[in-house]
């Protein structure tokens, strides 16, 4: 088979439109790597100038959107073949894979190099760290190698908030790396449960997913299992400096919640999937964004009690 990065390609594509360079940044991926920077930078304990802090979030956005276009360049071929992604940029021809690399390589240098001069070398460094475990470490090398790839690739979605941190302090703490554990554990029975409604457009595309080498028993019992151990993390977390009795309140709710769905799904075979067309699966998937966007917004709202010498420990 042709791979669909070859520079053959890049004559066939047609005119591309600004969504398409939008869509090449994998914007919902944008989305919660902004959120998740900006609740690292705002929860930290040094204050940041607001023209410092939105150059920040600006660049860390556009390495994230580096990393998206990347990630779509190297996995064009597999994306072809995948229903879930075969309308992405480069593999319905919209954009060239030659642009696609250009573009990624590009923002990844301004992205560092802005939030290096805008807040400081360390944040700059931990971002082109980021950006490569990203696109080399886990795009190049773990997802088409190990059923391990989503768990030790998780790390670059994780990274966010201590960047965020890191803009605002200059290094590293406890609780930055609780952010990073909480997502850390998040990752994999979120994109487990995709990967359980999603397991034939992985085995089409040749992608080693715990579904497709293990099979979906298997997987239910991780995504279980990690839930479990994603619940006291997250209560740590509220524990911290950066939490408070808002955050413990919404972490102890939304891990009741979220163990109860992985629950579900441990119990459920092959043939009561095919009955509800995997519905449980797919509200598990759903509510775990929901899951997230709750506990980092839960540190937020402690930041501004505390702020008014209403909340923290």
């Amino acid at each position: 088979m042709t791979d669909i990065r070859s520079t053959e390609l890049d004559d066939a594509v047609s005119e591309p439109s600004f969504g398409d360079y939008v869509a090449l940044l994998k914007p919902r991926v944008m989305s919660l790597v902004v959120f998740t920077a900006l609740v690292g930078l705002l929860v930290a304990p040094v204050p940041v100038h607001p023209v410092v802090g939105l150059a920040a979030i600006v660049f860390i956005a556009l390495g994230a959107g580096a990393s998206g276009a990347l990630n779509m360049w190297w996995d064009a071929d597999i994306d072809a073949r995948m229903r879930r992604t075969r309308t992405r940029p480069v593999p319905d021809g919209r954009i060239a894979p030659g642009e696609a690399l250009g573009l990624g390589l590009g923002l990844s240098g301004i992205s560092v190099v802005m939030l290096g001069l805008a807040a400081n070398w360390f944040s700059a460094a931990f971002l082109a760290f980021t950006i490569f475990f990203y696109a080399v470490v886990y795009t190049m090398w773990l997802k088409r190698l190990t059923p391990q790839n989503i768990v030790i690739g998780g790390a670059a979605g994780a990274f966010p908030p201590m960047i965020g941190w890191a803009v605002a302090t200059g290094g590293i703490s406890v609780e930055s790396v609780l952010m990073f554990a909480l997502i850390f554990m998040w990752t994999p029975p979120h994109f487990w449960a995709l990967a359980l409604f999603m397991k034939g457009d992985y085995e089409n595309a040749g992608v080693p997913m715990l579904t497709v080498t293990h099979g979906r028993a298997a997987t239910r019992r991780q995504v279980l299992i990690y839930a479990l151990v994603l619940a006291p993390v997250s209560v740590a977390a509220a524990l911290s400096q950066i939490g408070g009795p808002v955050a413990l309140a919404v972490a102890l709710g939304a891990n009741a919640a979220f163990v109860m769905g992985a629950w579900r799904i441990s119990r459920r075979d092959d043939a009561d999937c095919a009955a509800d067309q995997h519905a449980v699966e797919r509200r598990f998937f759903r509510f775990s964004l929901w899951y997230l966007f709750a506990v980092f917004g839960s540190f937020l709202i402690e930041r501004a009690l505390g702020a008014a010498g209403l909340g923290g420990w």
